[in-house]
């Protein structure tokens, strides 16, 4: 079982940046892999960025490509999201994910949710 505890969220102008964290529990939270997906009003939750138990292969939504970076530290047991060049059109509530493999977490077939934290960009 693994719990997911998203923060780091809030209010930022267009262009500016936000990092994104997620703490995980457990003791294996280092054997999976990590996404965050987002989910804006009226619209269906979508795929952001995925990153593999070990780190060494990261992906993106062609939207973040260039924008967005996901890391992890597994000795701190936590997973971020650094934000660049934020636009409004990111606004959504940014969700965190555990998958037992990364192209399974690309795909949406994660085990365990978090429950979100709210990221709004103003123009």
């Amino acid at each position: 079982q693994v719990q997911l505890v998203e923060s780091g969220g809030g209010l930022v102008q267009a262009g500016g940046s936000l990092r994104l964290s997620c703490a995980a529990s457990g003791r294996t939270f280092s054997s999976y892999a990590m996404g965050w997906f987002r989910q804006a009003p009226g619209k269906e939750r979508e795929f952001v960025a995925a990153i593999s138990w070990s780190g060494g292969r990261t992906y993106y939504a062609n939207s973040v490509k260039g924008r967005f970076t996901i890391s992890r530290d597994n000795a701190k047991n936590t997973v971020y999201l650094q934000m660049n060049s934020l636009k409004p059109e990111d606004t959504a509530v940014y969700y965190c994910a555990a998958g037992q493999i990364d192209h399974w977490v690309v795909a949406g077939t994660v085990g365990f949710w978090g429950q979100g934290t709210q990221v709004t960009v103003s123009s």
